[in-house]
């Protein structure tokens, strides 16, 4: 079976919200030696943009869309369980920071925020993934429990990014603003959206998600030894 067909199987399974097909996809995957991270973004990251449009378009509903982001989390955990048998989790290698991620109070959407902890842990990142529907004073504390770099947050529903706008709120109320680089990401998110709100970042998929972080992280310890010397 080559690449293609197995990447559109693992579309279909999380389009159809069947977990043994996902997980027998990844399977197959492993043992045609497909890479499988690639399989989560380009094969499973399909079926979730598909039932995301779907759910846009009132062709789903919300307990079908919770009921596939359950699918993907299953076959998100057996990749990352394979990833980290074969040696690529952050644990063998150089820790580049920690992230603590969280969709905001009022969204269930998980689908999206579950893949981008899962490249960043691949890229060398440890994930604290809070889950959904967290509290901007519940993000802040685990950040700070945590000694978090990085606060992402996931909003999928545009009457719930003003969570994003609390947040940013609350880390200036209580001073700290500086000690957290912040990420948004979601459906309804923009570049104009994170900057309006103070965020430090926005990546539009799990991909760009890896590559900002790296980015930020460096500028940050950059600044960091400036004011140090």
């Amino acid at each position: 079976m080559d690449k293609q067909e197995i990447f559109r199987k693992a579309k279909d399974a999380i389009v159809e919200a069947d977990e043994d097909k996902a997980l027998r996809v990844v399977e197959e995957a492993r043992e045609a030696g497909i890479d499988l991270l690639d399989l989560l973004l380009s094969g499973f990251g399909a079926g979730n943009d598909e039932i995301g449009d779907r759910f846009d378009k009132g062709v789903l509903s919300l307990p079908e869309l919770i009921y596939a982001a359950e699918v993907m989390k299953s076959a998100t955990g057996a990749i990352l369980e394979y990833l980290d048998q074969d040696g690529t989790d952050s644990a063998h290698g150089e820790k580049k920071g920690t992230v603590i991620l969280a969709a905001v109070a009022g969204d269930v959407h998980d689908i999206g925020k579950s893949i981008v902890a899962s490249t960043l842990r691949t890229a060398g990142f440890e994930v604290i993934d809070l889950g959904c529907e967290v509290p901007a004073e519940v993000i802040l504390e685990e950040a700070k429990k945590h000694n978090a770099d990085i606060i992402g947050t996931s909003a999928l529903l545009t009457s719930t990014m003003s969570e994003q706008k609390k947040l940013e709120k609350l880390l200036q109320e209580r001073g700290e603003k500086d000690n957290f680089i912040t990420m948004v990401g979601g459906a309804p998110c923009t570049p104009r959206w994170a900057k309006r709100i103070g965020a430090d970042g926005y990546s539009e998929d799990a991909v760009e998600a890896v590559k900002v972080a790296l980015e930020l992280i460096e500028k940050k310890y950059k600044s960091k030894n400036k004011m140090e010397e």
